[in-house]
């Protein structure tokens, strides 16, 4: 009974120490978003992806996305575009589906990207072969600096990107 008795304590004892040391939960540097409106026509667009910050960064320095290079859209996993319906992008069809999603800069003209494989981590496995869809975007000034990533998407069915002072956008029907 006291080997029992003092086992017992000892567990007690080391799953005391364990608990104390577990770390809380710490905000993530770059937490998770998602956005979703539904089309006049049904149509539900969504959006799934990481916010970074620009943290006093400059865009297409510091921090991606950089002239030349495949952006993730993102931070952390690759963002994934979903459409439950067939739509049109900038008058490109984009069969219904989950898409990964990336941007491409070069010399100030964007580009969107909606490759095949949704779920990749970042743009490291990235294959341009798999893509379904590139369009050209719409690229302006944002009203106010934007410190977060942040996508939104208008009943009308603009799809749009701003961060730092960058608005990039295209047309869904």
């Amino acid at each position: 009974m006291k080997k029992l008795f003092a086992l017992s304590a000892l567990a007690a004892f080391f799953f005391g120490t364990v608990q104390a040391q577990t770390p809380e939960a710490k905000p993530k540097p770059s937490p998770a978003a998602k956005v979703s409106e539904t089309l006049p026509n049904g149509t539900v667009i969504t959006i799934d992806y990481s916010q970074p910050a620009l943290k006093g960064r400059v865009m297409g320095k510091d921090v991606e996305p950089m002239d030349g290079k495949v952006w993730r859209a993102g931070a952390n996993d690759a963002t994934v575009f979903e459409v439950s319906k067939d739509v049109k992008i900038n008058g490109q069809t984009l069969p219904a589906g989950k898409y990964g999603f990336f941007t491409l800069v070069q010399n100030g003209q964007w580009t969107f990207i909606f490759n095949k494989v949704a779920k990749q981590w970042g743009a490291f496995s990235y294959a341009q072969d798999q893509d379904a869809l590139r369009v050209p975007a719409k690229a302006g000034k944002t009203a106010a600096p934007v410190e977060r990533l942040t996508y939104t998407i208008s009943k009308a069915g603009e799809v749009a990107l701003s961060w730092g002072d960058v608005k990039v956008w295209v047309t869904v029907q």
